[in-house]
């Protein structure tokens, strides 16, 4: 069986690859790799054909196989009629997976067409309703909807650390199934990624006094303020570059693949700095290298210079 799997959701493709290998009952020892970036699909094609020294059936995962899509990015040129002839004729002891870590696939080509009619192909795209997506993750566990918002909110909207964290409340809960605010707030770590995210939209939209609120919240637990500066720096950095590649025709899912950040955090990037000036970001980056310099040197309390950062600008 041949597969072409392709998104911008590691997450999920990662889970679909293991599902295959369950599926298909692979063992470790009878997995390859290839990089299609790099390695020719000839040699792809020519270990697909041989048969497995160790068990019946085989595994090929052949990763950046951007050839599906109509992405830019430079890679090895492939001789695609040698992967169409195996299309036609493939090793029935051989599971054949390509990945592309790409929104979505070139519709018109030729052999995006061919794998269609024989393979099976999986969109491992972002989650539409990520509610209803954690709901399934419980299984059989009982969870309210609000408790879930709740979840979301400490944790943040990434697929690998909520089904980390719900794996934590799932085996403490063990076989009491219904799950309550308590466990929740006890038994998941809260993401400050989402607090500075607050943070960030209250300081674009000039919220002198939610920005302030959010910075106190994030203060009260714990949170080192040198800490705080790096990753507002790092943020509005991000929002330089991301909404520079965006102007030079790069997709998100480019851009998640060149400056190697998940594409979620490239969307709210995009979003956030929809309203701003690349001016307006630079000053931001300016006066937070500024504070860094008078919090190091002494020249002024950690706690007070991220509030007139916050009231000046």
């Amino acid at each position: 069986m041949n597969y072409l799997i392709y998104g911008t959701d590691n997450y999920l493709i990662k889970k679909e690859i293991e599902k295959i290998k369950k599926e298909h009952k692979i063992n470790d020892i009878s997995i390859s790799s290839y990089d299609l970036s790099n390695d020719l699909i000839n040699s792809c094609i020519d270990d697909a054909l041989t048969l497995s020294l160790f068990e019946e059936k085989k595994l090929i995962i052949c990763d950046n196989s951007y050839f599906f899509t109509g992405s830019t990015k430079k890679i090895v040129e492939q001789d695609l009629e040698v992967l169409k002839e195996y299309l036609d004729h493939p090793n029935d002891l051989c599971i054949l997976i390509f990945v592309v870590e790409y929104e979505k696939l070139d519709e018109r080509k030729k052999i995006v067409k061919e794998f269609k009619k024989n393979g099976k192909v999986i969109e491992c795209n972002p989650v539409t309703d990520i509610n209803k997506y954690v709901k399934k993750m419980f299984n059989e566990y009982q969870i309210e909807p609000n408790l879930i918002n709740l979840l979301i909110d400490r944790v943040g909207n990434n697929l690998s650390i909520l089904d980390n964290e719900i794996e934590k409340i799932k085996i403490y809960k063990d076989t009491d199934k219904k799950i309550t605010k308590e466990d929740i707030i006890n038994l998941t770590e809260k993401n400050i990624d989402n607090d500075i995210f607050h943070l960030i939209e209250n300081i674009v939209n000039d919220n002198k006094s939610e920005a302030l609120i959010s910075l106190k919240e994030m203060l009260k637990l714990n949170e080192e303020p040198i800490k705080i500066i790096i990753m507002l720096a790092n943020q509005f950095r991000l929002i330089y570059q991301a909404r520079g590649l965006y102007k030079m025709g790069y997709t998100e899912s480019d851009i998640a693949s060149t400056l190697k950040i998940h594409p979620y955090r490239i969307k709210l990037a995009l979003s956030k700095g929809r309203h701003i000036s690349d001016e307006k970001l630079l000053n931001y980056l300016e006066k937070l290298y500024d504070i860094d310099y008078k919090i190091k040197s002494g020249q002024i309390l950690k706690e007070l210079a991220l509030e007139m950062f916050i009231l000046n600008n």
